[in-house]
């Protein structure tokens, strides 16, 4: 296996044994995770219940963990649950264990997203693999240094302060003694435990942290050399395919496959509403799905035109989620009452698709009572319940690897590839690979959800917001509380009977609740003759959005002249721990397409892990909404997806996007947040004020303007 690439898809992991005599031996749990071999040292750590449990996720046995493994030759094994879809969190990880141990990159593999080998992990989301993950390999990093001082001391005799680690080596200071870090331990298994809560160790070298280091194994994927899950082949493996409902909701009333199973080779499974196919090739798969004559049920369903009316006036309930985003301060009524201004504004978002790179795909094999599967998705660990829950199985006899995936944005947190080919396989008696197709990725994955979101705000005569009233149906609650100061709010997300699938999207709802609150923000600005920048600022006691909005106008050169036909506009917001500011230039006249001419993004996320990195995504992220924002939208009708293909559905295109300019603000003395979902909140609502101040229209709809520009 090269270095840094994902595990070798046949790996099958050895039964993990310490020697006798061990001077850092304990009893470990027999974990699928510590199956493997080879002498060295192994860094370990103790979970306790209470402690996953504040942090969110599902309270955890006292297990023990295995995070980190250096072998007999001095490689470093890295083990973490968290996967690679495309955010280069391969590098950044290697980055910071490479710091601890004072080793070079090529030293250090990690070992991504595989249920058997790896720690559990709730999933890889939520730009929290920086700021929860990079310390905690750290800490283990940290210990295993910390060991192989210890070892060399006790092997010299003498104290640690004297010793030193290089590259895969212990030297003593003052003299030419060193040994390496496989030696020390002499042919043993040695095991270092670390308890659930170890201060972060301080890296002292500062070799790669904050430096522009390039894609671990990036050449793999540029020559076409790394395998998708798509691109696995297993022997006798089959190729499977669904037959697809005709429409949401659909309930099977018969289906008529003989023509199917007359097939050489094709395997026909019908079960309740499922209905798929597999046979020795794609070609006859597909050939043998489009045989089988299935009639559905469809019931009636709201259609795009009328959704917004339909999520206002269909309530649902959802435990929790108003009790967490609900919001109240002072008295808003009294603030109108007393307001030198006030508006009540609406603003929507579209269902819009995810549109990875890669369609969902897995690769099933059951052996007995025991499923492996391969697919790319940001919860492994997730995958794997649903396996085990659906087949009623122990969750030890399922396998989940993720090879590093093609992209997710949210949209790969359910294994609905996996259960359809883990079901072909165990009829079929065989592996099954299943792939989707464009139109199956447009239609039957879950959505960004759609949302109507009723703002009222209220100003006084100096020009400072004393009232806040925000009700956001349907897209949720993330990003809905206002980072600006103001004495009286009543702030409230509604969850609704979504006609739709819809599920997490990058960053969430606060795109919908960053766009709705900074249009509203400028309206107010207008409605008090008020400059947008400096009303802003006005209202802001928080330095660090204070910080990224100035460094962007600065960058920008906020307060010139636009050009005749242009219009430029502002938006800041705060996510996930980082913040963001976007000025934006258009140009913007009815009956046309909105231009955009340039955009320039402040991003602040504390400290700085890999410069050239967090750029992309930085502008990444802004790609990726300029689609949102302009014209990406969900068409359905009847239940059905009507724009379910690229030459239907408007993604970005390289004459969309104008020259990015990015500023990173680097805050050294913060710790690091996630950098892959907050800077996409305020381009939408950047946009939308620069159109209106080049045209003199207000938008306050996202897509913004999927047909041209229209005079309201």
């Amino acid at each position: 296996m090269r270095k840094n690439e994902s595990p070798d898809w046949n790996f099958e992991p050895e039964r993990y044994e310490l020697e006798e005599g061990a001077r850092y031996r304990l009893g470990l749990a027999r974990r699928d995770f510590l199956r493997f071999s080879g002498a060295g040292l192994l860094v370990v750590l103790a979970a306790r219940p209470s402690l996953t449990a504040q942090r969110g996720g599902p309270p955890q046995p006292d297990e023990i963990g295995a995070w980190l493994h250096v072998s007999e030759e001095g490689r470093v094994t890295v083990f973490t649950g968290k996967v690679e879809v495309g955010q280069n969190i391969r590098t950044s990880l290697t980055q910071a264990v490479a710091d601890e141990l004072y080793c070079a990159l090529e030293r250090v593999e990690l070992v991504m997203g595989d249920t058997a080998r790896t720690p559990y992990d709730r999933g890889t989301f939520g730009s929290l693999t920086t700021p929860t993950m990079a310390p905690q390999l750290r800490r283990m990093a940290g210990a295993a240094r910390e060991t192989l001082l210890e070892l060399a001391s006790e092997r010299w005799e003498t104290g640690t302060d004297s010793l030193r680690l290089e590259d895969g080596r212990v030297a003593e200071q003052g003299s030419d003694r060193s040994v390496s870090w496989g030696s020390l331990t002499q042919g043993k298994r040695l095991t270092r435990q670390v308890t659930a809560d170890p201060a972060p160790s301080e890296s002292r070298a500062g070799r790669y942290l904050g430096r522009s280091i390039p894609k671990i194994d990036g050449d793999a994927f540029v020559t076409g050399r790394h395998r998708f899950t798509s691109d696995l082949k297993l022997d006798g493996m089959l190729y499977g395919k669904m037959v697809r409902p005709a429409g949401f909701g659909a309930k099977l009333r018969s289906v008529d496959a003989e023509a199917a199973r007359a097939m050489p080779g094709v395997v026909v499974v019908a079960d309740g509403d499922f209905v798929g196919v597999a046979a020795p090739t794609a070609a006859l798969a597909r050939q043998a799905a489009d045989a089988i004559r299935a009639e559905w049920s469809v019931p009636p369903q709201p259609s795009g035109a009328e959704i917004f009316d339909y999520l206002k006036s269909h309530p649902a309930e959802t435990v929790g989620w108003r009790r967490r985003a609900n919001h109240s301060a002072g008295s808003v009524e009294q603030a109108w009452a007393a307001a030198a201004h006030s508006l009540q504004s609406s603003y929507s978002v579209a269902y819009i698709a995810h549109a990875p790179l890669e369609p969902r795909a897995a690769v099933a094999r059951w052996e007995g009572d025991a499923l492996t599967v391969w697919t790319g998705t940001q919860r492994p660990f997730g995958v794997r319940a649903e396996l085990a829950e659906a087949f009623k199985l122990p969750e030890e006899k399922v396998r989940v690897m993720v090879p590093d995936t093609g992209s997710g944005y949210g949209g790969k947190h359910t294994g609905d590839a996996a259960l359809e080919a883990a079901r072909l396989a165990r009829a079929a008696g065989k592996p099954v690979k299943l792939v989707w197709t464009r139109e199956e990725e447009f239609s039957w994955a879950y959505f960004r959800p759609a949302g109507l979101i009723d703002v009222r705000g209220a100003i006084d005569s100096e020009g400072l917001v004393t009232g806040w009233e925000c009700h956001n149906y349907n897209s949720g609650a993330s990003g809905i509380r206002t980072p600006y100061e103001v004495v009286n709010q009543k702030i409230e997300f509604h969850p609704a009977d979504s006609p739709l699938r819809q599920g997490s999207y990058r960053a969430l709802a606060a795109t919908a609740n960053h766009f709705a609150r900074e249009v509203h923000m400028d309206e107010l600005a207008a409605l008090a003759g008020r400059e947008p920048l400096r009303f802003r600022l006005h209202n802001l006691r928080d330095e660090r959005m204070i910080g990224v909005l100035k460094a962007a106008a600065e960058k920008f050169g906020w307060g010139r002249k636009a050009a005749a036909g242009s219009g430029v506009g502002i938006a800041c917001g705060t996510e996930k721990g980082g913040y963001v500011a976007t000025c934006a230039e258009v140009k913007a006249s009815p009956g046309r397409p909105v231009e955009i001419v340039r955009l320039v993004t402040a991003f602040e996320c504390g400290a700085v892990v890999n410069p050239r990195h967090l750029e992309s995504q930085v502008e990444g992220a802004i790609v990726q909404g300029i689609g949102g924002a302009l014209f990406e939208a969900i068409e359905f009708e009847e239940g059905r997806i009507t724009n379910n293909r690229f030459s239907r559905y408007r993604v970005p295109r390289f004459r969309d996007v104008p020259k990015l300019e990015t500023v990173l603000v680097d805050r050294p003395d913060l710790p690091s947040a996630g950098a892959g979902e907050t800077p996409i909140v305020a381009l939408a609502p950047a946009l939308s004020n620069a159109v209106f101040q080049a045209a003199g229209v207000r938008l306050r709809s996202l897509p913004l303007a999927p047909r041209g520009l229209r005079q309201s």
